[in-house]
């Protein structure tokens, strides 16, 4: 009995999916507690594969490859690949109870991750609790074979990853702030690859060290996973250029500091033209919020030259901004600019199907008797439009995808609920408090979104680096006080703005980011700080 043509083609496409499938790169990634020991005292962590950070993933641009994630933990975990697209496959992009349940202690789950159109730094966190203080490592996503940069090739790359460090155990920290209500112990350093640096105790043995060669130009992938705060950035005696952000190339920018957000990743070359000796390169936080806590510490690693020579003696430091420099924060963000080129086009909508403007707020709950740490005896929250986020039972895409009731809402607002002046000084108490819900958008296959994210000073006005899953956007204006409707998007730019997955939206200001609704799925977007995001400051698009 002859098979039909029907059958044949039937098979082959099965046979061509098979070895497909043989042909993808695998990792694997175990989940483990691991003891590591930082300023004075050890303490069990959590990590991937015993490292911390954890490995560091290379692809070449459009690769597809699984990771084979196994928890080995005491706690729940999920994997999430910061910046990734995942084009149709949302079921591997990993936020919890969003994509996906937890990958429960003892089981595991492999995940697919599909690059299509990155090409340079983006990164891997947890995406459970506050898991990702530790589980986190570089993603490379290098040029496609056979293409090169477009800049001249480096002569090495390296990734510098900033991070924070509590001495107590992080879930600990967590903890504690939800049974308080009050605002998280900050951390007790800041680290530059793992390490705190010379000026903390009992780091300088271990302190990071950049080996560079006078002449030669390095690439540093720098990415901020830091828990709680955006970051300054400097290396003394020397400006850095760069090339890119979020895995998507800029014009060339040349600076003595950058900001870079929590989630963010930038890509600069660093030109080893100083005279041979060591230099520090130094982070420190950059702080907004009016009476708010936060780490006044410095992390430090070395750019060491080589040769022989007597180092200078004390190591020389950057001049970093102070704290709250907002002023430096924005003249940095602001001044990004896509590449735009023949070889890196963009595209940025014009015709937009539809206009959106979130209220981003710091908020808060009444607590019986004043009984909570918040203001007044409140519990702190957070909102998108006066909604604050709840996890729901099940994650959103299964009950989306098999029309499970009742998981969740699509009505969260288009436009603010309450209008008054967000950025005022003063404003009622009555404001506050928000409703607590579960809600997402609903957006038509490729529509069009102009999205505006407004600040308030509702609690505590700040910077929130607002994060999109499944799609980078265009980042086209942004200013300070209230949204201007009919003057603001007159002075957008639509000709070569940033391509980003993360920005921050500046204290007492607004930003507003454009995107094509073209990659189907469910997809979160959330404000990167991770408090924030613990008290609501989160929603999801469908």
């Amino acid at each position: 009995m002859r098979a039909s043509n029907t059958q044949c083609l039937g098979f082959l496409l099965f046979l061509i999916g098979v070895l497909q499938c043989k042909a993808l790169a695998r990792y694997t990634f175990v989940v483990e507690e691991t003891p590591y020991k930082r300023l004075c005292s050890t303490k069990n962590i959590l990590t991937v594969n015993g490292q911390f950070p954890g490995p560091t993933l290379y692809v070449h641009k459009g690769d597809t490859i699984i990771v084979d994630v196994y928890n080995k933990a005491k706690y729940n975990i999920t994997i999430h690949w910061h910046g990734v697209k995942q084009p149709r496959y949302p079921w591997s992009d990993g936020p919890e109870y969003i994509t996906q349940c937890p990958i429960q202690p003892g089981a595991k789950f492999s995940q697919k991750v599909i690059f299509s159109m990155e090409e340079g730094t983006l990164w891997w966190h947890a995406h459970s609790d506050w898991s990702r203080a530790t589980v986190h490592g570089a993603i490379v996503i290098y040029p496609k074979k056979n293409s090169s940069y477009p800049f001249p090739k480096p002569d090495a790359e390296v990734p510098i990853i900033l991070g924070e460090w509590w001495k107590k155990p992080i879930m600990e920290v967590y903890h504690e702030m939800l049974r308080t209500g009050g605002d998280p112990n900050v951390s007790d350093a800041y680290t530059i690859n793992g390490q705190p640096g010379d000026l903390y105790p009992c780091s300088k043995q271990d302190t990071f060290k950049l080996r560079v060669e006078q002449g030669k130009t390095y690439l540093l992938r720098i990415i901020n996973a830091a828990m709680q705060d955006l970051l300054f950035f400097s290396i003394a005696n020397h400006s850095v250029t760069v090339v890119a952000t979020d895995a998507s190339y800029t014009k060339p920018l040349t600076r003595d500091i950058i900001t870079i957000s929590p989630g963010q990743t930038i890509d600069v070359l660093l030109k080893a033209n100083q005279n041979p000796d060591h230099y520090y390169m130094a982070a420190r936080v950059y702080s907004s919020a009016l009476g708010a806590a936060y780490d006044n510490t410095t992390t430090t690693a070395v750019v060491e030259y080589s040769g022989k020579y007597a180092p200078t003696s004390p190591t020389p430091l950057p001049q970093l901004p102070y704290y709250n420099d907002t002023s430096a924060s924005v003249n940095f963000t602001g001044s990004l600019r896509s590449l735009a080129s023949d070889e890196h086009p963009i595209d940025v909508p014009k015709n937009i199907t539809n206009h959106f403007i979130y209220t981003i707020s710091v908020n808060s709950f009444p607590c019986p008797n004043n009984s909570c740490a918040g203001p007044n005896g409140t519990r702190l929250a957070a909102s998108v439009n006066n909604i604050s986020f709840t996890n729901p039972s099940i994650d959103i895409l299964q009950a989306y995808y098999y029309g499970i009731k009742g998981v969740f809402g699509t009505r969260l607002p288009s436009f603010p609920p309450y209008i008054f002046n967000f950025t005022a000084d003063d404003l009622p108490l009555d404001l506050e408090t928000p409703k607590r819900g579960t809600e997402a958008k609903v957006l038509k296959y490729n529509s069009t979104v102009d999205l505006v994210f407004q600040g308030t000073n509702l609690e505590a006005g700040t910077d929130h680096p607002m994060h999109l899953h499944g799609y980078s956007f265009y980042v086209v204006g942004w200013g300070f006080g209230n949204f201007d409707l009919k003057k603001d998007p007159l002075k957008y730019n639509l000709v070569d703005p940033p391509l980003q997955n993360t920005i921050a939206v500046p204290k007492n200001g607004w930003t507003t980011i454009r995107f094509r609704a073209d990659n189907p799925g469910v997809w979160f977007m959330h404000c990167h700080i991770e408090r924030h995001l613990t008290w609501g400051m989160d929603t999801a698009f469908i």
